[in-house]
């Protein structure tokens, strides 16, 4: 099982970027999955997760209305685009597997979920 998040960059505040974690070794389309991410310092925070089918997606209230995750079951893919973006959203992004029927009416808590995937940086910095 792998997850391999990349997409991450140097963007100005106010810019975009589009991440994404390509998994491998598992049937994607049967599993949840999270993104996180972890800034110099800090704990680590839950971001957002999509459902298996991609009709359920929940979002920590820090990024409501500026990110949006997806994903592509045909390539076992999930994405996260980041409008918007602050100083603040500076930070290594994660992308997790779910526990298996994971269902939660909030952001992920990261609790269980795994494998990790590689982190991907992202500075938003002018």
């Amino acid at each position: 099982v792998q997850l391999q998040a990349s997409g991450g960059g140097l963007v100005q505040p106010g810019g975009s970027l589009s991440l994404s974690c390509a998994t491998s070794g598992f049937a994607f389309d049967r599993w949840a999955i999270g993104w996180f991410r972890q800034a110099p310092g800090k704990e680590r925070e839950g971001v957002s997760w999509i459902s298996r089918s991609g009709s359920s997606r929940y979002y920590a209230d820090f990024v409501k209305g500026r990110f949006t995750m997806s994903r592509d079951n045909a390539r076992a893919t999930v994405y996260l685009q980041m409008n918007s973006l602050k100083p603040e959203d500076t930070a290594v992004y994660y992308c997790a597997r779910a526990p298996y029927n994971y269902y939660y009416r909030g952001p992920p808590n990261g609790s269980n979920f795994g494998p990790w995937g590689q982190g991907t940086l992202v500075t938003v910095s002018s």
